[in-house]
């Protein structure tokens, strides 16, 4: 904390070699003014207080907490900011810019939303070797897992008749365009447009000169600072499967965080039952079929929430093996992987970093 470190500096000696009273008097005012700006901080902080704002969007819900000492954001701000997110990014609504390019033949001009999303998300396409793309949005349609159920699977004939219109390789932003080279390519941000938004939420959050926070949208968090009165890192718990029931979520593992992007891809959390078969919702872009990975669930945590979540689907595609392989080669990300067994049974792994506190 600052307190601590000015606190720390504020050690001061007589002046040496100079004139009785010339230096003193100086240094020693300079040492008032430190104490009492420590004093100062000290006093803030104890006098930051919870304001809470909760609330339904992006067809999930939302919850908001931020110290400080008096309230300067209210849900209507809030709620203002979802609506322009989901002007842009939104496939349900007709209207959104992302569902206008999905529509159109060649591409359309974007704003700074979907602009800043299929940026960052064809990074992590290259970056994962394809693991994650948000071109398989025809895929998930054909799935059942767009806007409208389908009734019946798609068999390898329509698979083969689609894969053509896949690939992040098919678009590209040329400055304030975002171009397809194919008409019937479509895209679905939703894999990282949740981690995004609560990034959204957060920066409006410190331009309101809030330092301590945490936002969740749907179960993806930003975090930063501390929690107030009591001055203590806040404490993340994860929620997992048993070995009997993977929607328990019985076993919890805490973690503390004072910055950072942490958010969840399971395959427990949304697939279709088809018979005995449960199909995960992660679609792997280059077979055109749904994903049979070990792994359960991914926790990921990151330097903000729009690279963890996208990674965090990645990560669930590529399998377990895979999974730790990328993750040794990425430093910066940590993570906290579910999977299941040969046996049946649920096991877990981390990286070394995980649980280590970053205060």
């Amino acid at each position: 904390m600052v307190a601590q470190s000015i606190n720390k500096s504020a050690k001061f000696s007589p002046a040496i070699g100079r004139p009785p009273g010339s230096n003193t008097l100086l240094w020693s005012g300079v040492g008032l003014l430190m104490l009492c700006l420590t004093f100062t901080s000290f006093r803030d902080n104890r006098s930051l207080q919870p304001f809470r704002i909760t609330g339904l969007a992006q067809g999930t819900s939302y919850s908001i907490t931020y110290y400080h000492q008096r309230e300067l954001v209210h849900q209507r701000e809030i709620d203002s900011i979802f609506n322009r997110l989901d002007q842009s990014l939104s496939i349900y609504s007709p209207t959104s810019l992302i569902s206008r390019f999905n529509q159109s033949a060649t591409g359309i001009e974007v704003d700074i939303h979907l602009r800043k999303v299929t940026e960052r998300s064809l990074e992590i396409f290259n970056d994962t070797d394809g693991a994650f793309d948000i071109t398989v949005y025809p895929l998930v349609k054909k799935w059942g897992f767009g806007i409208e159920k389908v009734a019946l699977l798609p068999n390898s004939a329509t698979i083969r008749s689609i894969l053509p219109c896949v690939g992040s390789g098919k678009i590209r932003l040329v400055q304030s365009q975002l171009v397809k080279a194919v008409p019937c390519t479509q895209i679905d941000v939703n894999g990282i447009a949740q981690g995004y938004s609560v990034d959204v939420v957060a920066a409006y959050l410190e331009r309101k000169g809030i330092r301590n926070y945490l936002v969740e949208v749907g179960g993806e968090l930003r975090v930063k600072g501390r929690k107030y009165p009591e001055n203590k890192v806040m404490s993340i718990g994860i929620q997992t499967p048993t070995e009997n029931d993977f929607e328990s979520g019985d076993i919890q593992r805490v973690i503390e965080i004072d910055q950072g992007g942490i958010t969840t891809s399971g395959n427990y959390r949304k697939y279709r039952q088809i018979g005995s078969r449960r199909l995960s919702h992660i679609i792997d872009p280059k077979t055109g079929f749904t994903t049979q990975s070990e792994i359960i669930s991914v926790t990921v945590l990151a330097k903000d929430a729009l690279t963890a979540d996208g990674y965090d689907n990645a990560l669930l595609a590529m399998g377990l093996p895979k999974a730790l392989s990328f993750l040794k080669r990425h430093p910066s990300l940590n993570a906290y992987i579910i999977y299941q067994k040969q046996d049946g049974s649920v096991g877990d792994t981390a990286t070394a970093g995980f649980y280590k506190s970053n205060r």
